[in-house]
C-alpha cells in the first residue's frame, strides 16, 4: 500500500479487489478533483493524485483510460508517473494521446518506448510538436514507412547527420519521403543535393513545384552541379561557332528540316544540336548531354515532336553512332519501328520537361 491510497479509507481494497467498474468509477472521481483545480495545484498536491491514480488507472475499463488519457495528454502539471504509465500500454488507444502531444513525457522515457514498442506508439510520438535528434534517431532506425515520413514532415524534429543519411538513403525508394525531407527548412544544401541525386527526375520535378521559392533556386542549382558532375571528363565541346552559323540560318528563315538534315548527314554534330537547340527550345547544354547519351531515344522523341521525316531522323541517329560507328541494319530498323509507335503527346510531354529542365 502506498502513501497515497492509505490516506483514503477502503481505496487500498478497491486496488486490489475492486471490479473494473468500481475502479473506474473511483479513478474517474479522483481524476474530476484533480481537473478541477489543476492549474492551481502545487508540486507535491500533484505528486500525491500521481500515487492515488497510478494504482487505479492501469486497472481500470478501456474507456476510462482512454477519457483520462486524452485529458492528462494536454495539462503542462499532468501526473507524471501516471503518464508513463499510460504512454507505455500496449493498447494505442490509450498511449497514443500522450505520445503524441503530453508535455511531462521526458526524453528518456520517449527514447525508451521507441527502442520497445510497436510502429503505432513510433507513429503516435512522431507527431509531438518537438522531437529531439536522440529521439528522431531512434525514430528513423527503428520506424515503418510511415513512421519516417510523418517524422520527416514534422516541422519540429530535429534530425542529427546520422538520422539525415538515413532519411536520404531510405527517401532513394520512397518518393513522398523525398517530397517531405526536401521541403524541410533545415535540410543543408549538400543534404539536399545527395537526395536529389539518388531520386528520379519525376520526383525531382514535383519537388521543384510544391517547394518553397526559395527552396526551388536551391534545388535547380543543385540540379545543376548534379549535371554538371555527370557529364564526361576532357575537353568540352565548342558550340560558338555552331550557334552564330545556326542563329544566322533561323533570323534569315532558313532554319528547318532541310538545313538540319545537311548538317547531320555532313556529320556536323554541333551545327545539329544547336539546330536542335533552337527548333526546340531545349537548353542546348542539356540537350547536348542528352543526345551524347548511351541512347538514342532523345531522338527519336525530338524528331516527333518537331514532326520530322524518318530520313531526318535516320541521319541524326547515323551522327549519334559518329563517323567511325557502325549502324546495324536491325538497330536502324528498330528505331525506325519505335519512331513510328511514338505518341506524339508522350514525346511532348518529356520535351516540355527537358526544356524547363536546369534552368536557374
Amino acid at each position: 500500500m502506498t502513501i497515497a491510497t492509505s490516506l483514503i479509507p477502503e481505496l487500498d481494497e478497491i486496488v486490489r479487489g475492486g471490479d473494473l467498474k468500481r475502479r473506474s468509477d473511483v479513478a474517474r472521481a479522483i481524476a474530476e478533483l484533480f481537473f478541477r483545480d489543476a492549474s492551481k495545484l502545487q508540486p507535491d498536491l500533484v505528486k500525491l493524485f500521481d500515487g492515488l491514480l497510478i494504482d487505479l488507472v492501469p486497472h481500470s475499463e478501456l474507456p476510462a483510460r482512454i477519457d483520462l488519457a486524452e485529458r492528462f495528454s494536454r495539462l503542462a502539471n499532468a501526473p507524471r508517473h501516471l503518464v508513463g504509465q499510460l504512454a507505455r500500454e500496449n493498447e494505442i488507444l490509450v498511449a497514443g494521446p500522450v505520445l503524441r502531444r503530453s508535455p511531462v513525457l521526458d526524453e528518456a522515457v520517449l527514447i525508451e518506448i521507441a527502442r520497445l514498442k510497436d510502429q503505432g506508439h513510433l507513429l503516435a510520438m512522431a507527431e509531438r510538436p518537438i522531437l529531439s535528434a536522440r529521439i528522431t534517431d531512434v525514430l528513423v532506425e527503428r520506424g515503418d514507412r510511415d513512421v519516417v515520413r510523418r517524422a520527416a514532415g514534422n516541422a519540429g524534429a530535429v534530425f542529427s547527420p546520422g538520422g539525415y543519411s538515413e532519411l536520404i538513403k531510405r527517401a532513394a525508394q520512397d518518393g513522398v519521403l523525398t517530397l517531405k525531407v526536401g521541403q524541410r527548412d533545415d535540410l543543408s544544401d549538400e543534404q539536399l543535393k545527395e537526395l536529389l541525386d539518388g531520386t528520379i527526375d519525376v520526383i525531382r520535378r514535383r519537388l521543384s513545384t510544391v517547394a518553397k521559392p526559395a527552396r526551388q533556386v536551391e534545388i535547380k542549382r543543385a540540379m545543376a552541379e548534379i549535371e554538371a558532375a555527370s557529364l564526361p571528363s576532357g575537353p568540352r565541346r565548342d558550340f560558338t561557332t555552331a550557334q552564330h552559323t545556326v542563329l544566322r540560318l533561323h533570323r534569315e528563315g532558313h532554319l528547318g528540316e532541310s538545313a538540319l538534315l545537311g548538317f547531320a548527314k555532313a556529320q556536323r554534330y554541333e551545327e545539329s544540336i544547336a539546330a536542335l537547340s533552337v527548333m526546340s527550345g531545349v537548353r542546348l547544354s542539356v540537350l547536348d548531354r542528352l543526345i551524347a547519351g548511351d541512347r538514342h531515344d532523345p531522338i527519336l522523341i525530338l524528331g516527333r515532336v518537331l514532326n520530322l521525316g524518318w530520313p531526318t531522323v535516320r541521319a541524326l541517329i547515323l551522327l549519334w553512332y559518329g563517323p567511325q560507328g557502325a549502324a546495324a541494319d536491325a538497330d536502324i530498323e528498330a528505331a525506325r519501328v519505335n519512331f513510328t509507335r511514338l505518341m506524339p503527346s508522350t514525346a511532348e510531354r518529356v520535351v516540355n520537361f527537358w526544356r524547363s529542365r536546369y534552368t536557374i
